[in-house]
């Protein structure tokens, strides 16, 4: 309801500047890939010409873009290691205990260290003769000669990669988790606690609950961060040993290969695919989904 002396259309003002920086920002390129998807571009003159769907049939036969796609898809098997870390060092570190700040800032600080930095000690940590291997050989769990080249093997780089991103993202994650973990109602708890109920029983009928909000966002902001897995993918491998994503390859083909059209293309269906997975997140997490439903997990 507008206040006495104050006309109705001065709301629109206050909401200006979002909408002026999200239609520049978002949707206007948003709307150009999806015109450029459909489209061959030619950079050096700007013309372009309608082509269809040539686009998505030369991905649609193109094995290239479809283990990068692959990759992405199993970048996505992060997301629950992720959250699950994230909130048990929430929960952690939710106690109001002597130097506990030390040990939030500890786990939030991989968050602020830039990845190209990061990524060249765990370069050094992953070697062949790493930090890493020689852990694994101190506790005899590979022998002499035996040590995995985590960043160059095949079978190995691309979950070298995922186990990169989990540091250097679980700290942001638990943060927002901690903030979560504040507004959890105290009556709820202590009333369960009366009743009888153990910590796991607290935490799936009442805190889980609680914090759906703060589950969906996280959920909804990790499954679109693996999916746009590009940085720690250059920096770790250059898309080498087998590491090439969704991302990796729509980057290849506008940068180097000049296609942009086809580039457009891949990006749409990455889009398209984070849209259908944050459908089924909504399903399963949103407002009516398992955890508002008592927690059912």
């Amino acid at each position: 309801m507008p206040m006495p002396g104050v006309h109705p259309r001065t709301a629109y003002l206050f909401i200006a500047p979002f909408f002026a920086v999200f239609a520049v920002f978002t949707l206007w390129p948003m709307l150009f890939n999806l015109w450029l998807a459909f489209r061959d571009y030619f950079p050096q003159t700007g013309n372009s010409m309608w082509n269809g769907f040539a686009h998505f049939v030369e991905l649609a036969d193109s094995a290239r873009f479809g283990h990068a796609l692959k990759n992405s898809l199993i970048f996505l098997l992060l997301v629950p290691p992720l959250q699950v870390g994230a909130l048990a060092l929430a929960l952690l570190v939710h106690a109001r205990l002597p130097g506990i700040g030390f040990f939030r800032a500890l786990y939030y600080l991989p968050v602020v260290i830039a990845v190209s930095i990061a990524a060249v000690v765990w370069q050094q940590v992953l070697r062949f003769d790493g930090l890493f291997n020689w852990f694994l050989e101190s506790i005899h769990l590979i022998g002499f000669g035996e040590q995995p080249d985590w960043l160059g093997d095949r079978q190995l780089a691309l979950y070298a990669v995922m186990a990169f991103s989990f540091w250097k993202n679980v700290g942001y994650y638990m943060v927002l988790y901690l903030a979560g973990l504040q507004t959890v109602p105290r009556e709820p708890l202590e009333a369960a606690e009366i009743d009888g109920a153990d910590a796991w029983q607290r935490l799936r009928h009442v805190v889980l609950p609680a914090l759906q909000p703060v589950i969906l966002l996280c959920t909804l902001l990790s499954t679109i961060q693996a999916l746009k897995a590009f940085q720690e993918v250059i920096v770790l491998t250059d898309g080498q040993a087998d590491t090439q994503t969704a991302l990796v390859f729509v980057y290849g083909v506008a940068f180097f290969g000049h296609n942009f059209g086809l580039a457009a293309a891949a990006g749409l269906i990455v889009t398209l695919v984070c849209l259908a997975l944050a459908a089924v997140q909504l399903r399963f997490f949103g407002e009516h989904g398992l955890l508002r439903r008592g927690g059912g997990l």
